[in-house]
């Protein structure tokens, strides 16, 4: 199946898309935040970057949900930076900073030519959003190189729905996180107020470009979406409103991914609820939840006491032992 992003290149669509996202960052307002400042004049708003992209890491991930990940992994970018700030952030070693290497657009087509080359079954772009123009760069010249891997996109559901519209043919597979159902959680836990309204929109543009279910060949996702959701203990309050909104604001037929791996970080170990793992008790609380209001697709996981976060230190980030 070919992707949707090589018909774009080959209508020319894909390059202009690409100079006018480059063009929005000499007053960026790429993302919520909209801090208007001149990253192409090397001024850096609230993500910390320029134009440039920054990438941590870019390896075969075995360990994403397995329409995702499939038997080959999936070819994952993780691009350093996040435009939330999540205190408990199970990837804070990158998304709290810009740990990585500065690239552009060429040298990124390159990393997804080798992602390719390892037989990965796509590229997955790890919270793009501040790196759109690199990425949408670098797609342009790796089609020229011959990928014909299909586009994941992995958010954090805090996107601007207008910037979405840039991604309409682009993006094959949507992999968006949806964290809260109520701005002051938002606000207090990622520092974003407007959390709930930007993440509907988005994922409502989300489903209008790839539709609400899930494609696949050879068990591997092709085409569509599935909404991430991350049970946080003490909070099953908070998963049971995402789960409302979802329903009534987006679809039931959209597939549910249920993720039980939360694991404290070190800036919430002594934190009073976000301190400690997620109980088998809540994390079935929310399953139930999301079964009994019907949706019809749900990825679940087990309740482990294993410690799961990635160290991106290590050349092998999510290699556990």
């Amino acid at each position: 199946m070919t992707p949707r992003h090589v018909g774009l290149y080959e209508k020319g669509l894909l390059q202009s898309r690409t100079r006018r996202l480059e063009n929005l960052l000499r007053s960026c307002r790429l993302c919520p935040r909209g801090c208007g400042i001149n990253r192409s004049g090397g001024e850096e708003g609230f993500c910390g970057l320029d134009a440039h992209a920054v990438v941590n890491a870019a390896l075969p991930h075995h360990g994403e949900e397995p329409v995702i990940s499939g038997t080959r992994g999936a070819g994952t970018i993780f691009f350093s930076s996040c435009n939330l700030r999540c205190v408990y952030c199970q990837n804070y070693q990158i998304s709290h900073g810009i740990a990585g290497r500065r690239v552009d657009a060429d040298e990124l087509a390159g990393m997804m030519m080798r992602l390719q080359d390892q037989l990965c079954h796509n590229i997955e772009a790890v919270t793009a959003a501040p790196h759109l123009p690199v990425l949408m760069g670098a797609l342009c010249r790796a089609v020229e190189r011959g990928l014909r891997l299909p586009l994941v996109y992995n958010s954090g559901g805090y996107e601007d729905a207008t910037i979405m519209e840039y991604l309409d043919g682009v993006v094959d597979v949507y992999l968006p996180d949806f964290k809260y159902g109520n701005d002051r959680d938002a606000r207090a836990l990622s520092d974003a107020g407007d959390y709930v309204s930007h993440a509907l929109a988005s994922i409502q543009a989300m489903v209008r470009q790839v539709g609400d279910g899930l494609e696949t060949s050879d068990g591997v996702a092709s085409q569509g979406i599935i909404i991430r959701h991350l049970v946080l203990p003490g909070m099953t309050e908070n998963s049971r409103e995402v789960l409302n909104l979802i329903k009534n604001k987006i679809s039931l037929s959209v597939p549910l991914s249920i993720m039980s791996q939360y694991t404290p970080t070190p800036a919430v170990k002594n934190h009073p609820v976000l301190g400690r793992r997620v109980t088998q008790a809540e994390y079935d609380r929310v399953v139930n939840e999301a079964l009994d209001m019907g949706f019809d697709c749900l990825f679940v996981q087990e309740v482990s006491e294993d410690a799961l976060t990635p160290d991106f230190e290590k050349d092998q980030p999510f290699r556990w032992g």
